[in-house]
């Protein structure tokens, strides 16, 4: 980050100095970490699923409640070897999809997202594990107009109250467009999934990540769009309703 040397490095050469440069950089980090902005961008880097992806501010820092959602993929393609092809909702930094990509050797994965900028970086962390023959990138807004349908449906979009964003002030850092979810949090969750009642394959899955507060207008959305699926609500490590599985 100062230095930028790997960590070995830095401890064979401990004893160096910095120089007046190194030293105002490091300066201009600290106070940016003392005024509140998330270490990993200033890094330009997070781990998510054991891997390490490239992030900037116009992306959202990757989270471990979201593994959850990964889990869930990993084991519902597993279970049903046959099925390929997974669209990624509002990819953003790209993890979701590059973590899918590197667990299973035959998906065809579309990752879609709404800001061309958010693409960049997918395709950025997308090309780091080498899997362009995977994932093809998509400017869409969510799936509108699109006509192929798809066996998964996993999508972490912006999910939060309106009201409830303007009182996390440790999120001001990151892109309010990836996380205002409208008036009750349901703006885009609502429109994806009518959307996605003609672009799921029959026996196919849809994964969506969610805030607490919303679980049950979620469910109730998700029951009345697909009134035959068995409609589940799984929690996170801290016992909070967090992923809502329709299949």
């Amino acid at each position: 980050m100062v230095l930028e040397k790997p960590k070995e490095w830095v401890i064979a050469h401990s004893s160096d100095e910095l120089t007046s440069q190194q030293k105002e950089r490091l300066d201009n980090l600290l106070v940016r970490l003392a005024d509140g902005e998330p270490l990993s961008y200033l890094t330009g880097k997070k781990a998510f699923f054991g891997m390490d992806f490239f992030v900037t501010k116009d992306v959202l820092i990757p989270r471990p409640e979201t593994e959850l959602l990964v889990e869930e993929a990993i084991q519902w393609l597993t279970d049903h070897p046959s099925r390929h092809v997974v669209a990624d909702v509002g990819t953003g930094s790209g993890a979701i999809a590059v973590v899918l990509a590197d667990a299973f050797a035959d998906l065809e994965i579309t990752a879609i997202d709404i800001s061309p900028t958010a693409l960049e970086i997918a395709k950025k962390n997308c090309v780091t594990y080498n899997h362009q023959d995977k994932i093809k990138f998509l400017q869409n807004d969510l799936l509108e107009g699109l006509s192929q349908k798809f066996d998964l449906i996993i999508a972490n979009l912006p999910y939060i109250p309106s009201a409830t964003l303007l009182q996390l002030p440790e999120l001001q850092y990151e892109p309010q467009n990836a996380l205002d979810g409208g008036e009750d949090g349901t703006k885009y969750i609502s429109r994806l999934l009518q959307q996605a009642v003609d672009r799921i394959k029959p026996g196919g899955m849809i994964l969506l990540e969610i805030e607490a507060t919303i679980s049950d207008t979620v469910s109730s959305l998700s029951k009345k769009y697909f009134q035959d699926a068995k409609i589940d609500l799984l929690f996170d490590y801290a016992s909070f309703p967090r992923i809502i599985k329709i299949n």
